[in-house]
């Protein structure tokens, strides 16, 4: 007899399997949406799985909104550096 255990992966998969009808039931552009969160969570299989949840979905969860926060946290600073660019461009022009 093999394993009967489902891995991490497995469990995912299977919630991925568990959520088609609603992943179909949405806009297109919201799949799209759909199906980045979820490439966000298969990228934090092994933090899920060494955390060993009882609720392996909830740790999917918290997976796909570190991956939406990096963005956020990248998108500020690009915004942060901008601002610093024209305030400098706005300061030679004015001089």
């Amino acid at each position: 007899m093999g394993n009967v255990t489902p891995t991490i992966t497995d469990l995912l998969h299977a919630e991925e399997a568990n959520l088609a009808k609603f992943r179909r039931a949405l806009r297109r552009e919201d799949q799209l949406v759909f199906d980045d969160l979820f490439a966000a969570a298969y990228k934090h299989r092994a933090a899920a799985a060494y955390a060993g949840h009882l609720l392996p979905f909830e740790t999917f969860l918290l997976a796909m909104q570190i991956e939406d926060h990096k963005e956020v946290m990248h998108l500020r600073e690009e915004i942060r550096n901008l601002r610093r660019l024209l305030e400098a461009f706005h300061a030679k022009k004015d001089e």
